[in-house]
């Protein structure tokens, strides 16, 4: 099938949400059942305060440990109002933070953040006054950033939009009671498809997964091999530390063989991160190459990171010639998936 287009569905009996790019899988989403969801707004009880590492630790409506950094002034048993922002480690406790962002398809409401801005991603300037007067002022106390996808956007669907988010945000903040509890979910797989992601089509249809050829693509997964094209390839593989991700040419031995291997793992590397749901510390062994070569590289990584939706960190590189990357966790790893399914 040609063109782009998102697959509602389900897989091994989650739900899931697949991008399709001319048949080949782009991204991928698949819900970690009764794991608190990236973006679900709790109220939240303090459990414990660790004065030297500035944070706290939290106990979440389910029994569940959240983690707030910089949990300034806090007490134990007091409640606080905090947001999800990734998936937890095995063993870890679940990341949050205490300021909470309701996040539509258009617009993103910002309590304690007053003020409307326009993603700098549109640099039409009629376009950016334009919406700026569509979003009139927000709720005293309260911000909205215009998203970038407020381009092309009819105005009626993104002042719905806003005014939804407004909404939502002043029944989450109004609300008082002390017990913890959930006041917000975040987004299923499904949700956030629709929300995020752009296409020429959606299929819900049963089954499509299989007949779409996608189940197959996600078990190929599996393997930590990537064909990168003439003979070169690279291995991405999880520690408990960090990813690790080895390149190589193969049989190809000419001068050129080095940069060509290297510019294709980067170009594949963002992709095959998102489809295996990886983050943490990420380092890459490129083939080696003199440090005169490392300009094109670098700037390849730069343009393929600054498209890829997971926020990620290029840090550089190391004294031993390796590279180095810190990228969010907001995904399940894939592979954890696979082996709670088997």
């Amino acid at each position: 099938m040609k063109g782009r287009v998102i697959v509602l569905g389900d897989w091994n009996g989650r739900q899931a949400a697949a991008l399709v790019q001319d048949g080949r899988l782009d991204d991928l989403l698949i819900d970690d059942d009764g794991a608190p969801r990236p973006g679900a707004i709790f109220r939240a009880t303090c459990e414990r305060v660790l004065k030297g590492q500035g944070g706290a630790f939290l106990r979440l409506p389910g029994g569940e440990t959240a983690w707030l950094r910089a949990a300034r002034g806090m007490k134990p048993g007091e409640t606080a109002l905090v947001q999800v922002t990734g998936v937890a480690e095995p063993g870890k406790a679940v990341p949050v933070t205490d300021r909470v962002l309701f996040k539509g398809r258009y617009a993103i409401i910002t309590p304690g953040a007053p003020g409307v801005n326009v993603s700098r991603k549109i640099r039409d300037d009629a376009l950016r006054a334009h919406l700026l007067a569509l979003a009139g002022t927000p709720p005293e106390g309260t911000g909205a950033i215009l998203r970038s996808s407020c381009e092309g956007a009819d105005d009626a669907a993104i002042t719905d939009d806003l005014a939804a988010m407004a909404a939502l945000a002043a029944q989450v903040l109004g609300d008082t009671g002390t017990a913890p509890e959930l006041l917000a979910d975040g987004d299923g797989p499904h949700d956030h498809a629709l929300r995020e992601w752009s296409a020429d089509q959606v299929v819900t249809e049963q089954g499509a997964f299989d007949h779409m050829g996608i189940a197959g693509q996600i078990a190929a997964l599996a393997s930590p091999l990537v064909d990168l094209g003439g003979g070169a390839g690279m291995a991405v593989e999880v520690t408990r530390a960090l990813v690790a991700v080895d390149v190589n040419t193969g049989g190809d031995s000419s001068p050129a063989a080095a940069l060509k291997a290297n510019l294709a793992a980067a170009r594949a590397l963002p992709r095959q991160l998102r489809l295996r749901g990886l983050g943490g510390q990420v380092v890459v062994d490129f083939v080696g190459m003199s440090k005169a070569q490392r300009q094109p590289l670098d700037q390849s990584l730069q343009s393929v990171f600054r498209a890829d939706p997971v926020e990620t960190s290029l840090v550089g590189w190391t004294a031993m010639g390796l590279y180095e990357l810190n990228r969010k966790r907001e995904r399940v790893p894939l592979a954890r998936l696979v082996a709670e399914g088997a």
